[in-house]
Formats: C-alpha cells, sequence, structure tokens
C-alpha cells in the first residue's frame, strides 16, 4: 500500500477517533440511557449516518456487488425496498417503541408479553450475533483488507497471519468504541465514517465508468447499457438470486426485520431526543438509501465488463477497487473501508451488550443492580464476546460463496420469528403471552428443518426460494398467534404505558416524505423493466 497511503490510513482513522471522543465526553456513560442509548440526545443527521454505516460493511459491499456480477441490477431490491421498510419504521414501530420508552426490543416484548418472551428474544438475538454476524463481520472485513490492499506482503507475513492480525486490529479498534465508549460514541463515528464511506464509494464506480468509457462517464454507462443490456433487468427470473416474486414475499419482511426490530439498528433510532428526531433520521437514511445501488451494486456490473473471468464473484469489489481506483487514493479508502466494517461490528457487539445488560443481568443475575453495576457487567460481556468473535473469525476460511446471501438466509431462522411476534403484538390487544412463545419455537424449528433438512432431501433445484418459505412460515405463525388469542385471550386488552421518556410530537413532514420515498421505490422498477 506504500508508506504514504499507510500513513493516510492511520491518520483517517485517529481522526476519527479523536473527534468520537472530543464530541462524546459530556455524554453520562455510567448510567444505563446514558450509556445504552446516548443519553437519549441523538439527533437527525446523527441517527441517519450511524443507521447508514452500521448496515454498510464488507458483507453488503463486496457481497452485493458480488450479486450483482451475476445476476446485474435485479439484487438492487435490498437497498431500494429498505426505503419502503424504513419508511413503515418511522411512521408505525418507532412512535410505539418511543411511547414506551424501551431500551431494547425485548423490553418492549415484555411490556407486550412477560419477560419470558423478553428473555427468549434476547437469547435469540444474542445467539445470532455471536455465533453469525459478530464473526462473519470480522472475517469478511479482514479479507477484503487483506486482499484489497496485499496486507500479506505490507507486513511481510503469510495470508493466514494477515487474516489474524487484520481480524484482531478490526476486533480490537471496534471493541473500545463499543464497550469503552457506548452508544453515543458508536453513533458519533459511524456518522464521521458515512460521509468518508459514500464519498469513497462514489469514487469507485466514477473511476470504473471512465476506464470503460475511455475518460468519460457517460460513455462508460452507454457502453454498459449497450453491451450487457441483461444486467440493467430488474425483474428477477425464478432462477436468479432474487425471484420478482419475492419481493412480494419474503423480502419485504427481511427488510421489515432488519430496519423496524434489530437491536443492532433500531438502537439508534430508541437514542433519539424525540420521535420527531427518529423519525426524521430514518426518512433521511430511507432516501440516500435509494441511492444504494451506486455503491453496492454498479460497480459489480462494471467489474463484469472488465473482469468477466473472475472465478468467483465476491472478487469482483476488491478486484475492481485494485484495478481502477488512483493510487494515492488507496489509504483514504482503506480508512473509509475500515471503519464501515468497524460500524457493523461495533454496533452489533454494543447491542449485545445492551441486551446482556438490561435483559439478562437485570433479571436474572442481580435483580437489584444499580445503573452503573449494569453498565459494568455489560462491558465485561462485551469483552468476553469480542475476544470470543476475534477467535472465531480467522476459521470461517471456507465461508460459501455469495455470503451476503447466505447472511440473510441463516438469519431467518430468529429474524421471521422475531418480527411475527411484534407486528402481532403491536396490532392486536389480547393474544396472550402463550401464543408468542409457540410462534417464536415453530418458526425458529420449522424454518432450520426446512433450510436445513427437507430443502436438501427434496433437493435444491425444486425446492421454494428461501423468501418464500419465511414468507409462508410468517402466515403459518400469525395464523398460529390468532387461534391461540381466539381460543386462549388475555382477561383485559393490552394497554401501552406512557413513559414520557422523549416528546412525543410528531414530525409533520413524515408521512408525504414517506410517501414520495415509496413511489421513487416503484419508479425505479418502471424504469429498469
Amino acid at each position: 500500500m506504500g508508506a504514504l497511503n499507510l500513513l493516510v490510513f492511520l491518520g483517517c482513522t485517529a481522526l476519527v477517533g479523536v473527534l468520537s471522543y472530543i464530541w462524546t465526553r459530556g455524554t453520562d456513560e455510567e448510567h444505563s440511557d446514558g450509556y445504552f442509548l446516548g443519553g437519549r440526545s441523538l439527533t437527525a443527521p446523527v441517527i441517519c449516518g450511524s443507521l447508514l454505516l452500521t448496515n454498510l460493511s464488507t458483507e453488503q459491499i463486496v457481497g452485493l456487488n458480488g450479486q450483482a456480477f451475476t445476476d446485474g441490477i435485479l439484487v438492487m431490491a435490498w437497498e431500494t425496498l429498505a426505503a419502503i421498510a424504513m419508511v413503515v419504521t418511522a411512521l408505525v414501530l418507532l412512535p410505539r417503541y418511543l411511547y414506551g420508552g424501551v431500551a431494547t426490543i425485548p423490553s418492549f416484548l415484555e411490556e407486550r408479553y412477560d419477560s419470558q418472551t423478553k428473555t427468549i428474544v434476547s437469547a435469540l438475538f444474542l445467539s445470532g450475533y455471536a455465533i453469525v454476524l459478530l464473526p462473519i463481520v470480522l472475517y469478511s472485513g479482514a479479507l477484503a483488507l487483506s486482499t484489497m490492499f496485499d496486507v500479506p506482503q505490507l507486513l511481510g507475513v503469510g495470508d493466514t497471519a494477515a487474516l489474524w492480525i487484520t481480524v484482531w486490529a478490526i476486533g480490537i479498534v471496534g471493541s473500545i468504541y463499543a464497550i469503552f465508549g457506548g452508544l453515543k460514541a458508536v453513533a458519533v463515528s459511524d456518522t464521521i465514517n458515512a460521509v468518508g464511506l459514500f464519498t469513497g464509494g462514489l469514487l469507485v464506480p466514477i473511476f470504473g465508468l471512465l476506464v470503460v468509457g475511455n475518460g468519460s462517464i457517460t460513455e462508460g454507462l452507454a457502453t454498459l447499457w449497450n453491451e450487457h443490456p441483461e444486467k440493467f433487468e430488474a425483474i428477477g427470473g425464478p432462477d436468479s438470486s432474487i425471484p420478482f416474486a419475492t419481493i412480494f414475499t419474503g423480502m419485504m419482511l427481511v427488510q421489515l426485520f432488519y430496519w423496524g426490530t434489530n437491536q443492532a439498528i433500531i438502537q439508534r433510532a430508541l437514542g433519539a431526543k424525540n420521535l420527531r428526531e427518529g423519525q426524521k433520521g430514518l426518512l433521511y437514511a430511507a432516501f440516500l438509501k435509494i441511492l444504494g445501488p451506486v455503491i453496492v451494486v454498479l460497480p459489480g456490473i462494471i467489474a463484469f465488463h472488465l473482469f468477466p473471468d473472475l472465478e468467483t464473484a465476491d472478487e469482483a469489489y476488491p478486484t475492481l477497487v485494485t484495478g481502477v481506483l488512483p493510487f494515492y487514493l488507496v489509504g483514504f479508502f482503506a480508512a473509509v473501508l475500515f471503519g464501515a466494517i468497524l460500524s457493523s461490528f461495533n454496533s452489533a457487539l454494543n447491542s449485545s451488550v445492551t441486551l446482556f445488560g438490561i435483559d439478562i443481568y437485570r433479571q436474572y443475575i442481580k435483580q437489584d443492580a444499580t445503573d452503573r453495576q449494569v453498565v459494568k457487567a455489560g462491558k465485561y460481556f462485551g469483552v468476553v464476546l469480542a475476544i470470543a468473535s476475534m477467535t472465531i473469525a480467522p476459521f470461517i476460511a471456507n465461508a460459501p460463496q455469495g455470503l451476503f446471501g447466505y447472511l440473510q438466509e441463516v438469519n431467518g431462522c430468529y429474524s421471521i420469528p422475531i418480527l411475527t411476534i411484534i407486528l402481532v403484538g403491536i396490532f392486536t390487544k389480547r393474544v396472550p403471552p402463550l401464543a408468542a412463545k409457540i410462534a417464536l419455537a415453530s418458526g425458529v424449528i420449522l424454518y432450520m428443518l426446512s433450510q436445513f433438512g427437507l430443502k436438501f432431501i427434496v433437493g435444491e433445484d425444486s425446492y421454494p426460494h428461501y423468501l418464500h418459505v419465511m414468507a409462508i412460515l410468517f402466515a403459518l405463525n400469525v395464523a398460529i398467534m390468532l387461534v391461540i388469542g381466539q381460543m386462549r385471550p388475555r382477561t383485559s386488552d393490552f394497554v401501552a404505558r406512557e413513559s414520557g421518556a422523549v416528546e412525543m410530537t410528531q414530525w409533520n413532514l413524515a408521512w408525504p416524505i414517506g410517501l414520495v420515498v415509496v413511489a421513487i421505490v416503484a419508479s425505479t422498477y418502471v424504469i429498469f423493466t
């Protein structure tokens, strides 16, 4: 990478750390609201930046561009439909969360159902983060950095040693933010990195188009459009990674879970200083999310044109970066990519600390714990979890191809059951806690039997797409809960309690802007069909 680029990389990374420290040192980190929710002081720009960067990491950038290399623009559904899910979250889910003043999604479920439901969901979140998300974020991030910037040659070590070093570097720096800085340090660092990532992320397709078009961006676009028209078809066939019908089934459920109920994401909005700022942050992010395909889809198509003979699709983005980005920008891009990797890691780690401290430690280990003790216990848990993740990550050497799609499929084990009980809990008043427990158990067990058992017995080629399976199980579990609600209803209607934690005046432009976002997303499918 060169001495100059290394200095730029270290300088940019250090600058983010220094600014994050300066801008968060007045936050109370010894009490629950201060540590876990940034003192309920997050404003719209911070929420927006943190949401986007928590989402945008190597498994997103590398994985989606790899799918675009194979399938073209139809994989933009993961980005554009996310904007609709963010609108639904801002208008429907966030007001309910902030009204109750909850710090975690399981806390909301405790209010609606009971403490056992909260514990089960906390355990599902923690197991998903510990076993799947944290190690894979570390592994994919380390692999991308090591490949793009030739860490083995830079440090004079072998590939395996370089992977271990990079994993631990990411993990240690991310842990410092997440464990010792709390949510506000995570959110502020994310916002700073988001500016750099969008700048650097846009430079990659720009320089790629300049190469394709011999110095002209418009010529580059015209060349791609004329020579690869199949890559600009938004309607996926039955054999594609995203068949068009899945957009109306499991795709929207996955998006709604991720943006509206996933603790690692929604925690930023739960820390909003009021409902208005939370809605503005989500809707600002929704607008920017529509532009996401320029960063996470278009480079994959450019790579297909320039490097059609790659052995694996997930090599598309790293190969394009090293092939088109000028040498003098490598250090800057390394820093912003490092920031994106850190964001996903420290966000999931901070959410794990929050879930353990509030939902496990205070509930079962030390019920009379003070806020300071809860925060301290959460930090200790975070250190153990971080070390475990950093130890496991380098061993994921045989991760399957199509990493992004694989992550989505595995996450379905807990995402759809949790989404089911949250939505039923919000829109019904008599469904009892028993229904939630049965739906969680049936959702997890049936999905695992389907995707990791029955699919291989029937044959993958003739088995329904996993997004369709998610929709079928979602409908089944909703029906189970409603039937139980009729047979064994609560003795009285559930009535949410107002916490008064934040001011609840809705942003007066929330609904108009939400409708505009939905219209823009729909128009993209008209344009590319």
